[in-house]
């Protein structure tokens, strides 16, 4: 899926602490049912024996529903089991890097790089990344600093990778950053953490669509 379109996606990552005791299974089910089109596994307290062993069962659910699959950090993992792609931070393994093993493997891994600032975007969209991320929008909980829906505005005409929006977004503050001309939103809490995850999903996606 190296041709993926990252454009008009809802991009659902797993936190299991936050699931009300659903497995990753039930929620990226639901998820998908409700629209969701990039899956990604992210559980930053599991060893990564446990990480493979649910990144085997999630692939094959989004293989069979035509869904993309992402894996946080592990490049190798990523390999081993032929997901679609790998999502890396700031102090994870350099794009060239990921790049480099991935090619020895004959792959085509997709990366995508998480950034929080315009000059961290921009020279991501130079480095041979897939997709970019950009946040936390508004306020998380797992970040003490937000960079606003303005840095959208600011990075979108500058850079030719896919820009994906992530932090904070849900169905109550999505409208704020898709008018910025962002085309896809990457959420934790207002999926995993929903009541009816099939259902916040599918409101999201409502919105992405008719950008």
């Amino acid at each position: 899926m190296k041709n993926f379109d990252f454009n008009n996606k809802l991009y659902v990552i797993t936190e299991s602490t936050i699931s009300k005791n659903r497995s990753n299974e039930f929620i990226v089910k639901e998820a998908i049912k409700g629209g969701a089109e990039i899956i990604q596994l992210r559980e930053k307290n599991w060893d990564k024996n446990r990480i493979k062993e649910e990144a085997i069962k999630l692939l094959k659910i989004c293989r069979e529903n035509n869904v993309l699959f992402i894996l946080n950090d592990y490049v190798d993992v990523a390999l081993e089991i032929n997901a679609d792609g790998v999502h890396l931070g700031q102090s994870d393994m350099s794009i060239k890097g990921a790049r480099e093993i991935s090619n020895k493997k004959y792959k085509n891994l997709i990366i995508g790089l998480s950034t929080h600032s315009s000059e961290q975007a921009i020279k991501a969209d130079k480095e041979g990344t897939n997709y970019i991320t950009i946040g936390p929008i508004f306020k998380t909980r797992s970040k003490d600093y937000t960079v606003g829906t303005n840095i959208i505005n600011q990075i979108i005409n500058k850079i030719n990778k896919p820009l994906i929006a992530i932090g904070g977004i849900n169905k109550k503050n999505i409208d704020s950053v898709l008018d910025q001309g962002v085309k896809s939103v990457a959420v934790i809490s207002a999926v995993v953490g929903a009541d009816d995850v099939k259902e916040d999903a599918r409101e999201l996606v409502k919105k992405i669509k008719t950008v």
